[in-house]
């Protein structure tokens, strides 16, 4: 089992930045891809960005050139900095760990997710 834990999620005007972060713990590993997803209220859940075990990055079309995500290995954590926030960037923020290396796009190869953290962009 792996837990993760998010934070860094609160209220921003529009053009920005927030810096969220993912714990993990239990029996995780160096080898797992990590993602996070986002949900606004009345929508399904969407892919924002995911890094691979080997650092590869992805992102979606609507977050490229205004975040980005890493990972820390020697402290099993994985940010996602936001910066130029726009009022559509409205949702509760998931992370979430595959242990795969393909697909990290898609919520259905991801086995564990956290709670969730609020993400608020006021116009």
């Amino acid at each position: 089992q792996v837990a993760l834990v998010e934070s860094g999620g609160g209220l921003v005007q529009a053009g920005g930045s927030l810096r969220l972060s993912c714990a993990a713990s239990g029996r995780t590993s160096t080898r797992y891809g990590m993602g996070w997803f986002r949900q606004a209220p009345a929508k399904e859940r969407e892919f924002v960005a995911a890094i691979s075990w080997s650092g590869s990055t992805d992102y979606a079309d609507s977050v490229k050139g205004r975040f980005t995500i890493s990972r820390d290995n020697t402290k099993n954590t994985v940010a996602l900095q936001m910066s130029s926030l726009k009022p559509e960037d409205t949702a509760v923020y998931y992370c979430a760990s595959t242990y795969l290396s393909t697909s990290l796009d898609r919520a259905y190869v991801y086995t564990y997710w956290g709670q969730g953290t609020q993400v608020t962009v006021s116009s």
